[in-house]
C-alpha cells in the first residue's frame, strides 16, 4: 500500500478516535453537570485551596479563617480541592449525623497515604466493615467498667510517681511536656504492661512529625526520618508481642486468661492473636496507633483545662471545693476509687468544655463510595468528605454564646453529634473513657496538692500536626499547704 494512502488512514483513525473520546468525555462531564454540585471554589489546578487550609489550621485558626468565611460565602454545605483531591466541607450537627453515622455504608474513612504508611495498614483506622468491629471489639472490652476500676488505682500510681520524679522540689514545670511524658508512661505501663525505656517517647514522636508530610522518602525528609522510627517502634514491639505470647502459651497452653495478666490490652489482643482472631501486624499496628490517639490528644487535653481554670479563677475555686470535699470523705493516704472519679462532675464539665473550645483533633476525612445526595446536592464518588467538631462547637446554634468558656452549660444533656473531641459514629476513639480517667486523676493530684499559675496565661495554640501550646505551658508551682 502506498505510503500517502497509509498515512491518510492513520490521520482518519486517528481523529475517529479522537471524536469518540471526545464524546465519550463530553458525554461524562455533562452526566457530572446534570448533578448539583455544592457551591464553592477549587482554587488552583490541583493544589486548590490546600495552603489556606494548612496556614489556617497551623495557626489554630482553621474554624474562623478557612471554614467560617466560607459557610458565610456558600452556606454549610460547600466544596473545595484540599491535598490533591475534591472535597466537600459539611457543618452542624446534621451533617455529622449523617457522614458519620453512614460510615462502611455510604462513606470510608480517608487518610494521608503517609498516615497510612505510619499508623500502619492494619490498625483499625484502616480497616472496614466487620474487620474494623472484630478489632474494635477486642479493645474496647478493655474500657469496660471491670477494666476501668482496676486501671484507676494504676493510673493514680503512675500520676504520683511522675510528680515524685519529675515535680518534687521544682519551682517551674512545662505543663505539656509533663503531661505528654505521663500520658506516655500511662499508656505503656497501666495498658500495655511495657516498662518505658529512654527514648521511646522521642522515637513515637519522630513519626507523629511525618504523619501529614508529604510521602517522599528521600534521606533528611520528614517523611524519611518518621518512616526510619516507625521501623524502630516496630521491631521494639514486634519482640515485645512474641514475648507476651510466649509467656501467655507457657502457661499449660490453656492460661490466655487476661485476667491473669491484669486485664490489659496487649494481653487482650494476643490472646485473640493465639486464638486465630487477629495476626500479628495487626497487634503492632493497633498498640502503635493507641499511644499516638491516647497521649497527644488527652496531653492537649489537660493543658488546655488549666488554661481555662486560670484565666477564670471563679471556677477553679468551684473545681478545687469539689476535690476538697472528695478528700474529706476519705481516710489519709487512701486511693481514688472509680466511684470517686463520678463524683468529679463540675471538673468533668470543665474538661468537656475546655475541649469544646480547644478541640483534640478538628475532624476527620471521608472517602464517599457511592454518589451522595445531601441537602439537594450531590457529592460524587471519589471525593472527600471533611466533618469538623469547629461546625457545632463554636455554632450558637447548639451552644449560646460559643466563644466564653462556661462548664455549666453541661449541666443539660447535650444533643447527639453536638459535641465531637473524640469523633462519632462506628469510628469513635476507642480510648476515650482512659482519657476521661486521666485528665480526672491528672486534676485532682494537681489542684489538692499545689498551687500553681499559668507563666504565659495567652500562650497561643499552634499545629504541626496535632494543636500544642506554643512555649509547653509552663506553670509556677509550690506545694500546697
Amino acid at each position: 500500500m502506498d505510503e500517502e494512502v497509509i498515512h491518510i488512514l492513520v490521520c482518519v483513525f486517528s481523529v475517529l478516535a479522537s471524536t469518540v473520546v471526545f464524546v465519550i468525555l463530553l458525554k461524562l462531564s455533562q452526566s457530572i453537570y446534570k448533578r448539583k454540585l455544592p457551591p464553592g471554589s477549587m482554587g488552583f489546578p490541583w493544589i486548590g485551596e490546600t495552603w489556606e487550609f494548612y496556614k489556617a489550621q497551623r495557626g489554630n485558626r482553621l474554624f474562623e479563617e478557612f471554614i467560617q468565611p466560607r459557610i458565610a460565602k456558600h452556606g454549610k454545605v460547600f466544596k473545595t480541592h484540599l491535598m490533591g483531591s475534591p472535597t466537600v466541607i459539611v457543618n452542624g450537627a446534621n451533617a455529622n449525623r449523617f457522614v458519620l453515622s453512614n460510615e462502611f455504608k455510604m462513606v470510608i474513612s480517608s487518610w494521608p497515604s503517609s498516615s497510612i504508611q505510619l499508623m500502619g495498614k492494619d490498625s483499625i483506622m484502616e480497616k472496614q466493615g466487620e474487620r474494623h468491629r472484630c478489632l474494635r471489639g477486642l479493645i474496647s472490652t478493655t474500657f469496660g467498667n471491670a477494666g476501668l476500676e482496676t486501671l484507676v488505682p494504676k493510673i493514680c500510681n503512675s500520676v504520683l510517681l511522675h510528680f515524685d520524679r519529675k515535680w518534687n522540689e521544682k519551682e517551674e514545670i512545662s505543663l505539656y511536656r509533663s503531661t505528654k511524658t505521663m500520658t506516655f508512661t500511662i499508656v505503656f505501663e497501666c495498658l500495655l504492661g511495657i516498662n518505658v525505656k529512654p527514648g521511646m517517647l522521642e522515637t513515637f514522636e519522630g513519626v507523629l512529625e511525618g504523619v501529614f508530610a508529604l510521602p517522599i522518602q528521600f534521606p533528611g525528609s520528614k517523611f524519611s526520618r518518621a518512616r526510619k522510627a516507625r521501623s524502630e517502634i516496630e521491631r521494639m514491639m514486634v519482640e515485645v508481642v512474641r514475648e507476651k505470647r510466649n509467656q501467655m502459651e507457657s502457661a499449660d497452653g490453656v492460661r490466655l486468661q487476661e485476667g491473669e495478666e491484669g486485664g490489659m490490652l496487649l494481653s487482650r489482643l494476643v490472646a485473640g492473636m493465639i486464638r486465630g482472631e487477629i495476626s500479628e501486624e495487626e497487634v503492632v499496628d493497633n498498640v502503635v496507633l493507641l499511644v499516638f490517639a491516647a497521649h497527644d490528644t488527652t496531653s492537649f487535653a489537660i493543658a488546655m483545662t488549666f488554661k481555662m481554670l486560670s484565666q477564670h479563677p471563679n471556677c477553679h475555686a468551684l473545681l478545687l471545693q469539689e476535690h476538697l470535699d472528695l478528700m474529706r470523705d476519705k481516710r489519709p493516704g487512701e486511693s481514688l476509687t472509680f466511684d470517686d472519679l463520678k463524683k468529679m462532675k463540675y471538673t468533668w464539665q470543665v474538661a468537656r468544655e475546655s475541649m469544646r473550645l480547644f478541640p483534640p483533633i478538628f475532624g476527620s476525612f471521608r472517602k464517599a463510595v457511592v454518589d451522595i445526595e445531601y441537602e439537594g446536592f450531590t457529592i460524587p464518588r471519589g471525593w472527600k468528605v471533611l466533618w469538623t467538631a469547629y461546625g457545632t462547637h463554636y455554632n450558637a446554634e447548639y451552644f449560646q454564646d460559643p466563644s466564653s468558656f462556661n462548664p455549666s452549660r453541661f449541666d443539660e444533656p447535650v444533643p447527639p453529634y453536638v459535641f465531637l473531641p473524640f469523633g462519632g459514629g462506628p469510628r469513635v476513639c476507642a480510648g476515650y473513657q482512659l482519657a476521661k480517667l486521666t485528665i480526672l486523676i491528672f486534676v485532682h493530684f494537681v489542684v489538692t496538692r499545689y498551687d500553681w499559675s499559668l507563666l504565659h496565661p495567652d500562650e497561643t495554640i499552634t499545629m504541626d500536626p496535632l494543636p500544642f501550646p506554643s512555649h509547653g505551658m509552663p506553670i509556677k508551682i509550690s506545694p500546697r499547704i
